[in-house]
């Protein structure tokens, strides 16, 4: 047995083995800092308080994981490393309850089973972390969690966008073509459009050439220039010296069918908002104005919450958008939008599917709360909780769940999801029978949206499930759409849907 005091002191026995873990060195002064700051970062921030010893014992279960063998026990104020019922290990609990004392007893225990573990060598140290953090973090909630390095560096890339001119390429024939330009782009800001065929990159001539190939010489540093060539469907050709930028993947794609103008919003990134505020600001102006609006949520999994909320307040007057509820002080936000609508006197639509969740969520509930807009679909994902994002030494990032989040009228979206105010999902002579009612002033779905809306935290499982069955989530459909044109179609039928717009508060 290896007895190691606070001073994290082993054995000679074994020692040289547990300096390598699958190829690389036992590295006991990062683990301990990656250990002790996701300890200090996750305690006081969580929904519900849990102590930082229960903390690390949950997450020393990962090496139970990696090696079944193993456990890690607690008893008379000691933390033992047991395998195949011979103590290993034996530590002390260390007399204060501070991240850096319990990281030192993680990092002790793990050093200490490492040289009687080949499946905990075999896995190394990144497994090792990983199991960490998935057992303690996967006890707190469905979301909190752990991104490796090397991933975490590719999540933030896509965060922030990427360097480029923020245009897609396809190919025509042996030529390049142009198939979508993100606004605001360099691409765009040049007066590149869909439709152009890209003739030079640099002087490099594109015919002939894959768009793979051409796509790779428009990617560069931020800021740096690139000269193209492109064919306008004029005819035209142009010479542009463009210089490249960090730019967000498009989510908003508007289409215009006969009067109604759909907008799809796949996600939310840093210029969702701008993006769908001027794509309706663009149909408003075209020279016959759109008699509906209809924003398609659907298979929409979220993104950044503000960007949720500053597109809601392009919606609505001066009120309440979405508050979130937390421990920490910094977590509490009331999220309000200003004076100010755009497209006041178009009827909106909101599509939802069992695939719309977070982000897309929030916006669909201030915009059905607030009663500026009807949702047409089925019940949504339910993911109403908010994570605060935090770097660890590792390069790794922590996403630690520190708020829920409240619709307008006061309901928790976590669980709850959003319940249409038109059902889809329950087959169509069902939905049929709900227009013509909302035709005649009735709204079939009355009863249980007051009931969802009037849902106050904790909310049991029962009465969610009782909720959620009223509509069950669904794929997206064919129907969505032509329900929500039918709508647009029937002012009386939507004046019925609409919930009562709410007084500022």
């Amino acid at each position: 047995m290896i007895r190691i005091g606070l001073l994290l002191i082993l054995c000679a026995v074994g020692t040289a083995r547990a300096e390598t873990v699958a190829g690389g060195r036992f590295d006991r002064t990062r683990m301990t800092a990656i250990y002790a700051e996701a300890l200090t970062f996750i305690a006081p921030r969580i929904l519900d308080p849990v102590a930082i010893p229960t903390l690390t014992l949950w997450g020393l279960q990962g090496l139970t994981v990696l090696d079944p063998s193993v456990r890690v026990l607690t008893r008379d104020a000691h933390v033992r490393l047991v395998r195949q019922d011979r103590v290993e290990a034996d530590i002390a609990v260390p007399g204060e309850d501070t991240p850096a004392a319990w990281a030192g007893v993680a990092v002790a225990i793990t050093e200490a089973c490492i040289p009687v573990s080949a499946a905990v060598r075999r896995a190394g140290m990144q497994a090792i972390v990983q199991g960490f953090f998935d057992q303690m973090l996967g006890r707190l909630d469905p979301y909190s969690r752990y991104v490796a390095p090397v991933e975490a560096r590719e999540d933030r890339a896509r965060r922030g966008g990427s360097a480029g001119l923020g245009m897609t390429l396809g190919q025509n024939g042996a030529l390049i073509e142009v198939r979508s330009v993100v606004r605001d782009s360099p691409a765009a800001n040049a007066g590149i459009r869909q439709g152009d065929i890209l003739a030079a990159v640099d002087g490099q001539r594109t015919r002939d050439q894959d768009p793979v190939t051409i796509s790779a010489l428009l990617a560069g540093a931020d800021g740096s220039p690139v000269t193209l060539s492109w064919r306008g469907r004029d005819g035209r050709t142009r010479d542009a010296r463009l210089v490249r930028a960090m730019v967000p993947p498009e989510t908003v794609f508007a289409q215009r069918f006969a009067d109604v103008l759909v907008l799809r919003i796949s996600g939310f990134s840093a210029s969702t908002a701008t993006h769908l505020a001027l794509s309706v600001q663009d149909a408003l102006s075209e020279p016959h104005p759109v008699d509906g609006i209809v924003l398609d949520l659907r298979d929409n999994r979220g993104g950044l919450l503000r960007q949720a909320v500053t597109a809601a307040d392009a919606f609505l007057p001066a009120g309440l958008v979405a508050t979130t509820i937390g421990r920490d002080p910094d977590s509490m936000n009331v999220w309000r939008s200003t004076e100010g609508e755009l497209a006041e006197n178009v009827p909106l639509v909101i599509l939802v599917d069992g695939r719309t969740a977070s982000a897309a969520e929030i916006l669909a509930a201030a915009l059905a709360d607030r009663g500026r807009a009807v949702v047409v679909g089925s019940e949504t994902v339910g993911k109403g909780m908010v994570q605060t994002i935090d770097p660890l030494p590792d390069g790794g990032e922590l996403f630690v769940t520190w708020s829920q989040t409240l619709a307008p009228l006061g309901w928790p979206i976590q669980g709850l999801g959003i319940l249409p105010q038109i059902c889809t999902s329950l087959g169509e002579d069902a939905l049929s029978r709900q227009l013509a009612s909302l035709s005649t002033g009735f709204q079939p779905m009355a009863d249980a949206i007051k009931r969802s809306r009037a849902a106050r935290l904790p909310v049991p499982a029962s009465e969610m499930l009782e909720i959620r069955a009223s509509c069950p989530a669904a794929e997206a459909g064919a129907a969505d759409l032509e329900a929500a044109r039918q709508l647009i179609s029937n002012p009386a039928a939507y004046a019925a849907a609409l919930l009562p717009p709410m007084q500022d508060r």
